[in-house]
């Protein structure tokens, strides 16, 4: 059965991360609130990284190097 996608504020997202770093195993996270693996591994990471859950506040400087370049591209393009 395929799971439907689910968002989460940055609050939620916040409290997991949270719950992990006071010593909450990530199975019992996991398992408690019916999360991804991959979902909870990114929300930490991205918190360890940057403090943000926001997509832009974690993108590496090659990634918005690229992303500048695609938008500069495009507008020479019209």
């Amino acid at each position: 059965m395929a799971r439907t996608r689910r968002t989460f504020t940055p609050e939620f997202k916040l409290q997991m991360v949270r719950l992990f770093e006071n010593g909450k195993s990530k199975s019992d996270i996991i398992r408690e609130y019916d999360l991804t693996p991959s979902a909870l591994d990114k929300w930490i990471k991205n918190h360890q990284n940057s403090g943000s859950f926001n997509v832009v506040d974690n993108l590496t400087d090659e990634e918005k190097e690229l992303r500048k370049l695609r938008k500069e591209n495009q507008q020479l393009k019209m």
